[in-house]
């Protein structure tokens, strides 16, 4: 199986060894994202606004790989604080179309200023 870089300038560079996001077997693979601006400032200081901005982030990738929102099939969500679940959970519902993808929410230990990280795998579009 091959896999494809999938390059945007519309979301935050990626910082370190790893690809933001690849495209492989069928699959729109992206990694974690943040509440980034391309300068990789924290943009929000509310769980909302962060996840607001996460999922924003991962539209535009998506968008660049020729997908969208709504072909998700799975994703893994980071909180820095579990007890900010519902509030995001209410801005994820709105946020992403259904049917829902599986999810999977953890806490984690994020950067500092960072409320919240999302991984997704995606359904790629046409032919691969």
């Amino acid at each position: 199986m091959s896999k494809e870089l999938i390059e945007t300038p519309h979301a935050p560079p990626a910082r370190g060894a790893y690809s933001r996001a690849l495209r492989a077997g069928g699959f729109i693979f992206v990694a974690g994202q943040s509440a980034r601006d391309e300068e990789l400032r924290v943009v929000g200081s509310s769980i909302e606004e962060q996840t607001e901005v996460t999922l924003g982030n991962i539209e535009k990738i998506l968008k660049d790989a020729g997908a969208e929102l709504s072909d998700i099939v799975q994703s893994t969500v980071h909180l820095s604080d579990l007890t900010n679940f519902s509030r995001y959970d209410e801005v994820y519902a709105r946020i992403m179309p259904p049917p829902h993808p599986v999810r999977t929410t953890v806490g984690s230990v994020l950067a500092p200023g960072v409320l919240i990280e999302i991984n997704v795998v995606a359904c790629a579009p046409g032919p691969v």
